[in-house]
């Protein structure tokens, strides 16, 4: 008897032990590969709504640029003038869509505030997700004395002719729209990445 539950740990150790599939949503999946399907192109875009604005973004030559892909992440540089500092990171996880916001200097060094986003927490739509802040960013924004940002919720619009960046939380509103009927002249690598 204690052979046999001994093989049944065993057995049941190693189950446990290998990688679990990865397992995906068809609305996860379809949002997913209708940005893919952009990949190697770059867009510009304009701002349309900012409730605290005008900003830097709202004078600035706004391109996004759908620079990598393969089956896993997608990684879109966002180009705000010259500033090359930021690429969205869009990822399969298994549990759903992480987007994490990639933050670097122009040394390629992290900023202090990188990383941050979030991660889906329902089906979402075929053309629509919603990244509510996850634990990370909360901690990142209470520590570096943003405590406003904890409620943040990054979304994502991907539709024929148009593609959006959304945040959104309580008295804040900030949106970018990318025409995809034009493409532009992709930018260089942004900071941090190599071409």
């Amino acid at each position: 008897m204690k052979l046999v539950y001994a093989a049944a740990l065993l057995v049941s150790g190693a189950v446990m032990a290998r990688p679990a599939p990865l397992v995906s949503i068809p609305t996860h999946d379809a949002f997913f590969d209708q940005i893919k399907q952009h990949c190697g192109k770059a867009y510009e875009g304009k701002v349309t709504v900012d409730n605290q604005g005008p900003s830097a973004f709202s004078e600035a030559r706004l391109v996004m640029h759908v620079r990598r892909c393969n089956e896993q992440e997608l990684q879109i540089p966002f180009h705000v003038g010259q500033n090359a500092s930021r690429t969205w990171i869009i990822t399969k996880t298994g549990s759903g869509l992480s987007l994490k916001h990639d933050h670097r200097h122009k040394d390629g060094s992290d900023d202090e505030s990188t990383m941050y986003g979030g991660h889906t927490v329902d089906a979402g739509y075929n053309n629509v997700q919603s990244f509510p802040a996850d634990q990370y960013s909360k901690e990142l924004f209470a520590r570096r004395g943003i405590p406003q940002s904890i409620g943040n919720t990054w979304q994502m619009y991907i539709y024929d002719e148009r593609f959006t960046y959304r945040l959104v939380r309580e008295g804040r509103e900030f949106r970018v729209d990318f025409d995809l009927t034009k493409p532009v002249q992709a930018p260089k690598a942004p900071w941090g990445y190599q071409d």
